[in-house]
């Protein structure tokens, strides 16, 4: 599958967009919106913005897989012609989007096209299928697929880790910069189609996982979904793979993700927990991880199958026909059947030992109970995949010449292609079905089988059944497949325990016959009402859910290659101009300034927690202009904060939230909230004490007025779930007393009620209002949540304010917050503090000096 469209790998992997060599000139809706997109990569210049308007309304789903849902044949005269695969799911989901959704496939074809021919075979599948091809070098398709998907992700997401070369072998670089470079031409045919601000994208699959990230950088707002139709591994599994980090931020490049189990979905939030820090949140049902400032929807749901195609299937004579042969064939026998590829994880020698071990230990069974088992090609290839068929095909010749006679084989095996008519005529017959799979993504095989079994009037007419009867089957399914949680009547089982599935397997034929009938109507109404039109309305009403603030949110791309995310706040939150404060800062005379020391002056995450000389300097310079109220808000301990700023004589400093308020240097320290008794600590710190004993990595920080207990260092998940037991223990214990019990990041503090930092901004404003010192300048500049508290109070302070007054609140970096303003780091904050106190030592220069005025705060 050649393409002139294909460029150097390592340009691909940068991060940089791709020029292609061939255009496509008789595309009818390539995107071609006017806008610029707001990011901080050097390649913007080819990027299109989603902030235009769209001039096209009609709401269209672009879909994107791997293949596309398309047959390719040639004619004798050599011409290609083209059909819609049936048995494609990309197809088969269009019947849950509505008639007045457009849809629209990019994918590969099969078949590999020559060069010259692809213009023509492009064309002619966007004007008959409104399909658009991706057509790779045969050398990058094998390293993107058979190298980078089968090798490495494939086994991996079915928790098969390369020990050794012969398992999956050691990673690739090479493998991995040419699955960047098919999603990223997988990209550029996103772009060729899209209209940004109308069309929805549905990814699908662990072949493109790094797509998002693509579509996301050019367009910030694109409407975007991903379903990953695989196990998601375990966070210890996955942990292992070199490029983690960016296969997890590329899939939180969409607006929802979504999984086929929940086991499934919480193994990926499990990863973005431990590996990029990140929570999630159930809310109303949904769950979502909050990821600079977007949320990004997780979406939990197996796919089902096409019924109606089956039910066709099941009405063709060629069906009736094969139904019969087989009736004929297994007279007098109960049929088990296995439907499996051909591969390592299916389980199919397990399957074929718990079968002989049924028959040794069930001798009665031999020549009335046979096994078929269909075994399709592989899709994957390798010494593994050659490696099952031989320890295949030894066991079923074992089992048959042990057990089997003349006229009985107790195991028949398929592995010669099936047309789909003649699987469905083995789902009819068979008795049970059986799934032993070791680890499996989701498999419908079930599901097929239920709908079978249900049949229709000819086929019992042909298997001699009363057609008002109720109908039966039974299952027996691996507890590794996605399909397990839902098939409640199945019986389930562990595929490695060969005794175990023995008995599940006789005892799917000891049933009774109106149990059977019980469990088949149970399978039956879920699998349709569950059916693959079900699936995909679903998950498109949950995108569109996902979507719906797209417009009103701010966005900002940051970030290079795989690293890209974009950052959604709101419309007002924007950077503060450092010559925008400096100037409204010369303007004004009655100045009051909040600064959060633990983030907003000190290095987050830096060992060394002193305050450097510059950040002494620069309080200093701002303590000495007679028009600044300066306080210093911090949540450590009075002593600590003392000793750090004993030179800063003018300084107010709160302590520990706010509790200890002190006005300057040579003022004496006063509680914001008066306090009893810290009785409380006796009860509280013996149930902190405990749970730091259970949990290792946790530690208890005693204050004055509030206890710390912090699990920064603890395993995230145990420590979080440690965290809300302990909040739990703690609210139950101090239900009587005057504290409030707050969880945050990594810590569960008790504190006395009423004491946070927005107190000492309340009461620095009143007091200096008061003091008919009506402040005209406000700003106050803080880091994390317990700042908001700060933020919320100068923001709606208006009646303690000059009605001229200027008021900045600022956060730090590019966050949700009730801040208006933001700087990027304590760098960028340092340098505005700096620009201020220069403007106060040139005013001091250039003017006489008033008196000196203290805020005492009352």
């Amino acid at each position: 599958m050649v393409s002139r469209s294909y460029s150097n790998l390592l340009d691909l992997t940068s991060g940089d967009s791709p020029t292609f060599g061939r255009e496509k000139k008789r595309f009818p809706r390539v995107a071609t919106v006017a806008g610029v997109l707001s990011e901080l990569d050097d390649d913007n210049s080819n990027s299109v913005g989603s902030d235009a308007p769209s001039s096209i309304a009609q709401e269209r789903m672009i879909i994107v897989g791997n293949q596309l849902p398309i047959r390719a044949h040639r004619r004798d005269d050599g011409e290609w012609y083209f059909s819609w695969d049936e048995d494609s799911l990309l197809l088969q989901l269009k019947d849950g989007l509505g008639e007045d959704v457009e849809v629209v496939y990019i994918g590969c074809l099969k078949e590999e096209i020559d060069p010259s021919e692809q213009d023509d075979v492009a064309q002619t599948l966007l004007d008959t299928f409104k399909c658009v091809p991706a057509f790779l070098p045969p050398e990058l398709f094998s390293k993107f697929y058979h190298g980078f998907c089968k090798q490495h992700l494939w086994p991996l997401f079915h928790y098969m880790l390369p020990l050794s070369p012969d398992l999956g072998g050691r990673f690739d670089r090479s493998l991995w910069q040419a699955y960047v470079s098919v999603n990223k031409i997988f990209a550029d045919k996103v772009m060729e189609v899209i209209s940004p601000d109308d069309d929805f994208v549905w990814v699908h699959d662990y072949h493109l996982m790094v797509l998002p990230t693509f579509l996301r950088k050019r367009f910030n707002r694109l409407k975007l979904g991903f379903f990953l139709h695989s196990p998601f591994p375990s966070s210890e599994i996955y942990r292992t793979l070199p490029v983690r980090d960016e296969l997890l931020r590329a899939l939180l490049n969409s607006d929802l993700i979504g999984f086929h189990t929940f086991d499934y979905a919480r193994h990926f939030l499990s990863c973005c927990s431990r590996m990029l820090g990140l929570s999630y949140q159930s809310k109303r049902g949904y769950i979502g991880l909050e990821y600079y400032g977007r949320t990004v929807s997780i979406k939990i749901l197996p796919v089902g199958i096409h019924i109606r195609q089956l039910q066709c299937v099941l009405n063709l004579p060629e069906t009736e026909s094969k139904v019969a042969e087989l009736k004929d064939q297994f007279r007098g026998q109960t049929v088990l059947l296995g439907v499996d590829d051909m591969d390592i994880f299916k389980g199919i020698s397990l399957k074929l030992l718990a079968m002989e071990q049924l028959l040794i230990q069930h001798p009665d069974k031999r020549g009335r109970v046979v096994l078929v088992q269909i075994a399709n090609p592989a899709r994957g290839r390798g010494k593994d995949v050659r490696e099952v068929q031989v320890e295949t095909d030894a066991t079923v010749k074992r089992i048959n010449e042990t057990f089997g006679r003349e006229g009985y084989n107790p195991v028949v095996l398929i592995d010669t292609p099936l047309q789909f008519y003649e699987r469905i005529a083995y789902y009819v017959i068979a008795e049970c079905c059986l799934v032993t799979a070791v680890r499996d993504g989701m498999n419908l095989i079930p599901y097929e089988y239920i709908i079978c079994r249900q049949g229709n009037e000819k086929l019992d007419e042909t298997l001699g059944l009363n057609p008002t009867a109720p109908k039966k089957s039974m299952l027996v399914v691996s507890e590794f497949i996605g399909c397990s949680p839902s098939l409640s009547g199945a019986i389930r089982v562990n595929p490695w325990n060969i005794d175990a599935v023995a008995e599940a397997m006789d005892s799917a034929l000891m049933v009774p016959e109106a149990e059977k009938q019980l469990r088949h109507e149970k399978h039956y109404r879920y699998v349709t009402t569950h059916d693959v039109a079900y699936w995909a309305r679903s998950f498109l009403q949950d995108l569109e859910r996902a979507c719906r603030d797209h417009m009103r949110r701010r966005c900002w791309g940051i970030g290079f290659g795989l690293g890209f995310r974009v950052i959604a706040l709101d419309p007002n939150f924007r950077k503060l101009s450092v010559e925008h404060i400096v100037s409204a800062y010369k303007r004004t005379k009655n100045r009051a300034i909040l600064l959060d020391y633990d983030g907003a002056m000190m290095l987050p995450g830096s060992i060394i927690t002193t305050p450097n000389t510059e950040a002494v300097g620069i309080l200093n310079n701002l303590c000495n202009d007679p028009r600044n109220v300066v306080f210093l808000v911090s949540g450590k301990d009075r002593k600590t904060l003392t000793e750090w700023f004993s030179s800063c004589a003018k300084l107010g400093i709160a302590a520990e939230h706010g509790y200890f308020v002190r006005s300057n240097h040579n003022a004496e320290w006063e509680t914001s909230v008066s306090i009893p008794d810290f009785d409380w600590k006796q009860i509280a710190e013996p149930v902190m004490q405990l749970y730091t004993e259970t949990t290792d990595g946790s530690t208890i920080e005693t204050k004055e007025s509030a206890l710390v207990w912090n699990y920064q260092y603890a395993d995230p998940d145990f420590g979080f779930c440690q965290a809300k037991e302990l909040l739990d223990h703690l609210e139950s214990v101090l239900a009587n007393e005057p504290v409030s019990v707050k969880s945050g990041q990594h810590i569960v503090e008790v504190k006395p009620q009423g004491v946070n930092k927005g107190l000492v901004a309340e009461r620095l404003l009143l007091t200096m209002k008061q003091k008919t010192m009506l402040p005209d300048f406000v700003l106050c500049i803080g880091d994390d949540r317990s700042d908001e508290d700060m933020f919320e109070v100068i923001m709606s302070a208006r009646d303690s304010l000059s009605p001229v007054a200027e008021v900045f609140a600022c956060t730090v970096g590019q966050k949700p917050s009730k801040a208006k303003y933001y700087l990027e780091d304590t760098t960028e904050i340092l340098r505005m503090l700096q620009g201020l106190a220069n403007a106060s030592e040139k005013a001091a220069k250039s003017a006489p000096q008033p008196s000196q005025r203290v805020v005492i705060l009352e």
